[in-house]
């Protein structure tokens, strides 16, 4: 970047809730075409395609190397429609099917969103190979959040549970790159290395203040802070936020989904602090679904805990134990106020990856009954009903999948503690800028707010509920509609 003006109408500080007037920039520090904010999966997504498009790419990224959450993810990615790995591991799957499902479980989700990123889901998938990423043709059965195998796939939501299972045909979509643990990093590593490699140029330790808008309305570029100095950069064709959510940011959280305060392990970094959001909203965009978050607390691995059952404080049951963890994590927060307890007997109880606790350990219902002072013959008799119909192979209030259904008989029974007060509860923001599928950020009235574009947690995700949520849609959505936004970006220039 080019030596900064010392002109002293500079200021010193400037605020993400207001944007700065094209009159007041004093000089142009550095010019582009498409200046894109933050270099998570989003932001590098956006600027690969920008910069295939032809277009100069400046990206801006508060830390010193790029990766953001997505390096520290488990690196599920979620695609479907016949993947090579479906097709290798014998699972039959259609674009159809996979919208189907996502509008079942992702809410009142935006189905020109779902449709076309079901559409393009191989085509997504191929872009990933070519960047590098090896997707191992091997298939995960057991019941996870995330195989620590380098299997390449697994079921990574609700595919498999009631009532998801009777709305659409259930297929795995859950794809890992092939590595052992966590795939994250690696997943940001190959598109790192592909950004590095490409024409567009990084600057690190560059925090975006505020963003510059014209006389028109028009988004012309953005004030960073670099080596502690203001900068002013030009985009010639439009700016792509990708900063991330704002589950690190607890008057916003407080303002806008106060539940999410009760989260004990943020997944995010330093960057989620919503200030792509807000200086997005100060230049006319609207933020939707702010309120809504996935959590979880996950009481599985092991598998086995899934033939457990979930008590809240009136000792009832809520919910299909095998729903997906984020489902049941959701329902525990949201629905029984972040209490419950899992139910489980010596046979099939095992430590969580959670590290969830013991509430206490009995040799009879009755006796864990009144050791976690539940109201008297509640959990007797949930227990007595669930085993009767589970011997059966039936669970006529839930309808759990039969392979979770067994009744608990092996004395000594424990109570493993979901609460929020004793156990982590994870998770992170689903709201942020109204967008169009190509990335375009919206006002209120539906109107695009122009030279202005958004993706991954800085714009509003593919679900719009917390107990909508797959394992590999953050991700998933976040590259695919970066790459939409960078796109439509590089295009601006050609119109």
């Amino acid at each position: 970047m080019t030596e900064a003006s010392t002109a002293p109408d500079r200021p010193q500080t400037l605020s993400a809730s207001t944007p700065c007037r094209s009159e007041d920039v004093p000089s142009w520090d550095l010019e582009t075409d498409v200046l894109i904010v933050g270099l998570g999966i989003a932001g590098a997504s956006a600027a690969l395609e920008a910069a295939a498009a032809g277009s100069d790419v400046v990206v801006l990224e508060r830390a010193s190397a790029g990766g953001g959450a997505s390096a520290e993810s488990g690196g599920l990615i979620y695609l479907g429609g016949g993947t090579p790995v479906q097709k290798a591991c014998g699972f039959e799957d259609s674009c159809e099917e996979m919208f189907k499902y996502l509008m079942a479980a992702g809410g009142p989700s935006d189905e020109s969103k779902v449709r076309l990123y079901c559409e393009n889901s191989l085509e997504h998938y191929d872009w990933l190979v070519g960047l590098g990423l090896e997707f191992k043709h091997s298939f995960y059965a057991e019941k996870t959040t995330s195989p620590e195998t380098d299997d390449g796939l697994c079921y990574s939501g609700n595919e498999t549970a009631y009532p998801f299972s009777e709305l659409a045909k259930p297929a795995p979509r859950g794809h890992k790159p092939k590595v052992e643990g966590d795939g994250g990093r690696l997943i940001m590593d190959k598109l790192l290395a592909a950004v590095e490699a490409g024409p567009a140029r990084v600057i690190g330790d560059a925090l975006v203040e505020t963003l510059v808008r014209s006389d028109d309305g028009r988004v012309i570029g953005a004030v960073a802070r670099v080596d502690n100095r203001l900068q002013y950069i030009r985009a010639r064709q439009g700016v792509v936020l990708a900063a991330g959510g704002f589950i690190m940011n607890k008057e916003m959280l407080a303002r806008h989904a106060p539940a999410l305060l009760k989260i004990n392990y943020p997944n995010g970094t330093d960057g989620d602090d919503g200030r792509g959001i807000r200086m997005g909203v100060a230049v006319g965009g609207t933020a939707i679904h702010m309120d809504a978050g996935f959590v979880t607390t996950p009481f599985y691995p092991p598998a086995s805990h899934l033939k457990g059952i979930l008590v809240n404080e009136q000792g009832q049951r809520f919910i299909n134990e095998d729903a997906y963890h984020g489902r049941s994590g959701h329902a525990i927060l949201h629905g029984q106020g972040g209490n419950a307890y899992l139910i489980v007997d010596t046979e099939i109880y095992g430590k969580t990856i959670a590290f969830h606790q013991k509430a206490a350990v009995e040799d009879s219902i009755e006796d864990l009954e009144a050791a976690l002072k539940l109201p008297p013959a509640s959990l007797v008799h949930t227990v007595e009903y669930y085993n009767r119909h589970a011997a059966n192979g039936e669970d006529p209030l839930f309808h759990k999948a039969e392979a979770y259904l067994r009744p608990l008989t092996a004395a000594p029974f424990a109570a493993v503690d979901c609460r929020n007060s004793n156990a982590i509860f994870a998770g992170f923001t689903f709201g942020g800028l109204d967008t169009l599928p190509t990335g375009e950020v919206l006002d209120s009235e539906g109107e695009v707010v122009a030279g202005l574009y958004a993706a991954g947690r800085n714009s509003a995700g593919l679900p719009r509920w917390g107990g909508g949520y797959s394992s590999g849609m953050s991700l998933g959505g976040s590259s695919f509609f970066g790459r939409m936004a960078g796109k439509t970006a590089a295009a601006a220039g050609r119109r």
